[in-house]
């Protein structure tokens, strides 16, 4: 079953106008992506070849210009705010490079966020079981307490990822993820993505690392607003 569905999605900035000449930039050209449930798929390229923009509709944070996208059974291209509000929440677990955790609260805390925009869960008692199980998911079940001064970088990556995990979304979408850490620590980040990927978590991840695309399962490559290359290949696997 595919999770993510694109057909023909075209991007299209317009620069300039009232005064001076509008500026037409293609930065998506009829892009076709399909990945189905339980892939580890990379998307590369070099910078303007249209990864982030490809990212920024994947996560529903844009809307394409053009084509359709189909998230778990859903067409985000004619969604109002209130659809892609709720396909962010509860369909999409995103993941960061910068962490983005709130500075004055504990990493259960963090954890939980995303389950007080989610208007199908139970009471605040089961927030914190939830958050706890994806914490100790993570290897973070001695640390729920800490803040995240308290952590160091991985940790707090580790912190990011079980808050994408806890409302069970469709895929995870990892925006360079191991960009803020070390080579050791990114390895071990990567060592858990395969972790959750081997129990079923289908994600994504954008980055401009071959070393860290030669973990996942296959490489989507964009060049010039094109999808220029799309392999499975043999993944290097991390204990």
């Amino acid at each position: 079953m595919a999770v993510i569905e694109m057909r023909g999605i075209k991007r299209i900035y317009r620069l300039g106008g009232k005064g001076s000449e509008e500026v037409i930039v293609h930065a998506l050209r009829s892009v076709n992506l399909s990945v189905e449930a339980g892939e580890f798929v990379s998307i590369m390229g070099p910078s303007g070849s249209g990864k982030s923009t490809l990212m920024n509709i994947l996560g529903c944070l844009d809307k394409p210009s053009g084509g359709s996208y189909s998230l778990d059974g859903i067409e985000t291209s004619k969604s109002g705010s209130d659809t892609f509000a709720m396909i962010r929440n509860k369909k999409i677990g995103f993941v960061f490079q910068a962490f983005n955790l709130l500075t004055r609260t504990t990493a259960l805390e963090n954890v939980e966020l995303p389950l007080f925009y989610s208007r199908s869960f139970g009471r605040n008692r089961q927030y914190g079981e939830k958050a706890a199980a994806c914490l100790r998911g993570v290897g973070l079940g001695g640390r729920m307490g800490h803040y995240p001064s308290q952590l160091s970088g991985g940790q707090q990556q580790r912190v990011a990822i079980a808050r994408a995990m806890v409302n069970d979304p469709a895929f995870i979408l990892a925006d360079e993820p191991t960009g803020n850490l070390d080579t050791e620590t990114s390895l071990e980040i990567m060592s858990l993505f395969q972790k959750l990927n081997r129990e079923g978590k289908t994600i994504v991840m954008v980055t401009h690392e071959p070393e860290l695309a030669a973990y996942t399962k296959r490489i989507v490559t964009l060049r010039d607003g094109e999808l220029v290359s799309d392999r499975t290949i043999g993944q290097k696997e991390l204990t």
